[in-house]
């Protein structure tokens, strides 16, 4: 049985490229030689309980390095993601049991103050002289004398649920194996790929679409430190790129780059990825010319939804044997949809439910150290994904949103809870609730309502200000829109009651702030801009969303 310490043994000695980054190349062999370096290092420096490293890194080659180094020495890598702040960051390594982390220069000040119950020496910067000092007494090691079981833990990957703390999802040596091994027949890369890597290798996309696979095939990954539109085409064309992965937004922000008749010249042969939006996937497949499939999967791999040609638009594909959408409270199975002339769902609180897998966990290994999300997630023996659906009576299904504890935003999943605990600091606060609401694009847009002393004198100005001071206030965190009342909807057991106000949205009688693009600031929203909302749904056949 492969588990991926093989898969990386056997690339020892091969002289075809496993890394290209800017100006930089490494071959099979030196990426393993690395690898086995800091493994040696690694297990120098173990201590008592699990052998956990945080990686706190843009896609540089000391990332996939040291995701070798855990193969091979049998430990773990945490993916740290560099958007989280303050006390929640703080959190993330804590939980984990991190004995070491490894950073560089740009991420390193983001652990000044933390209490991470570990020595300075103990947090390694790549850029620092103290680091290659560290590693050259372990120059030449050789492959460690461990044993290594297909499901020792490799990876421990963030993801958010309903209950506002993150989880850690395991990732098995033999699951991350199995992955690469399926992703390769699926995209049929082979050693003469070029898969170009710039989803956040923090993030499972980046190594269940990206680089497992490619290390599996022998292919080589063409690094970039952080995606860019404007940089995608330069950097396919500049590596040969043959390959490329993707979560969430990549394909709507390159579309929306201006169009030159030479883009579908490039080497291009296989895109993989999922939450594209549909309209971006044919757009994007014509203009470059180079297939995309798209699917639904998440970072637990508790369940997945393959697209086909056959399938209606709008929806993520045909439901595979055992995925229902499920009653959460009932757990009895909906009914299904009901649409009428306009292919609008008319019977939404009956037909949406949750999508669940019956037929097990599939390879969700579960969540580190959070037995209450674990069973919680297998009820009954059966995987309940989080997410809402609803299908036709030809069985395809519909992804109706997430459940309303958490957000997906430009493919990084996050909880409403710690959001809300900073809103709740703003002066004139009484409660706030944050929410996910559909974006025109794809993924979702956070929404807060707040429930102000004086809804009137709502500045957001000093709002805008006010989220500008928040340490650990994450990147993708700040709301889109924001809703300003004196009374927020609770059920009797004093519960905000998020599905009403996600279902009325924008579209409400009480005031609401919005930013018109990403780096505007927030301005009251009109009747004109809720009709042009609108219309950006319809013309990306995602109006079905504003149900």
């Amino acid at each position: 049985m492969e588990i991926f310490r093989d898969v990386v043994l056997a690339r020892r000695g091969d002289p075809n490229p496993a890394i290209l980054f800017e100006d930089q190349s490494y071959s099979y062999a030196q990426y393993v030689d690395a690898s086995l370096v800091r493994s040696a290092f690694l297990l120098d420096q173990r201590r008592e309980g699990p052998l956990h490293v945080g990686v706190l890194l843009d896609n540089v080659p000391e990332f996939p390095m040291w995701l070798g180094a855990a193969a091979l020495a049998g430990a773990t890598v945490v993916g740290i993601n560099p958007t989280r702040r303050g006390a929640e960051l703080e959190r993330d390594i804590r939980h984990t049991d991190c004995q070491l982390i490894v950073t560089e220069a740009r991420h390193a000040p983001m652990l000044e103050g933390l209490d991470l119950d570990l020595p300075p020496d103990r947090i390694l910067d790549i850029e620092s002289d103290d680091y290659l000092r560290a590693l050259e007494p372990h120059a030449g090691a050789d492959v460690p004398d461990v044993t290594v079981e297909p499901r020792d833990r490799l990876l421990l990957l963030f993801t958010s649920g309903t209950s506002g703390a993150p989880k850690a999802v395991i990732c098995s040596q033999l699951k991350l194996a199995l992955v690469g091994q399926s992703i390769v027949g699926i995209a049929g890369l082979s050693a003469d790929t070029v898969a170009y890597q710039v989803m956040p290798m923090f993030h499972s996309n980046a190594l269940f679409a990206g680089w497992s696979p490619t290390v599996v095939a022998g292919g080589a990954s063409a690094l970039r430190r952080k995606f860019s539109a404007s940089g995608f085409l330069p950097d396919v064309r500049r590596f040969g790129a043959t390959y490329f992965n993707y979560v969430g937004k990549p394909l709507s922000y390159i579309l929306a780059t201006p169009e030159r008749e030479d883009d579908a010249d490039n080497p291009l042969r296989y895109v993989f990825g999922n939450e594209g939006a549909d309209l971006d996937i044919g757009r994007f497949s014509q203009r470059f010319g180079v297939p995309v499939q798209d699917g639904y999967g998440s970072t637990e791999t508790g369940a997945s939804v393959s697209r086909s040609d056959d399938m209606p638009k709008g929806s993520l594909g045909r439901a595979p044997e055992g995925l229902v959408i499920l009653d959460s409270e009932t757990e009895k199975e909906c009914p299904v949809a009901d649409f009428d002339a306009n292919g609008r769902i008319v019977n939404p609180e009956e037909a949406i439910g949750e999508m669940v897998n019956t037929q097990g966990p599939a390879l969700f290994e579960g969540y580190y150290n959070n037995d209450e999300a674990n069973e919680k997630r297998m009820r009954n023996g059966w995987f309940w994904t989080g997410d809402l659906a609803y299908r036709d009576s030809e069985g395809f299904i519909y992804f109706a949103g997430r459940d309303f504890e958490w957000l997906r935003v430009d493919g990084e999943n996050f909880a409403a809870a710690p959001i809300e605990r900073i809103l709740s600091r703003f002066p004139g606060v009484v409660l706030a609730a944050v929410y996910a609401v559909p974006d025109a694009e794809v993924g979702d847009q956070v929404m807060a309502a707040l429930e102000l002393v004086d809804p009137e004198a709502f500045d957001p100005d000093a709002f805008e200000r006010f989220l500008h001071e928040q340490s650990d206030l994450g990147t993708k965190w700040a709301p889109h829109y924001v809703r300003v009342t004196h009374h927020l909807p609770i059920t009797q057991t004093s519960k905000v009651q998020k599905r009403k106000l996600r279902a009325e949205r924008w579209e409400c009688d009480e005031l609401v702030f919005f930013r018109p693009n990403p780096e505007a600031a927030l301005r009251p929203i009109t009747a004109d801009d809720a009709v042009a909302l609108r219309r950006e749904f319809e013309a990306r056949d995602r109006e079905n969303l504003l149900i």
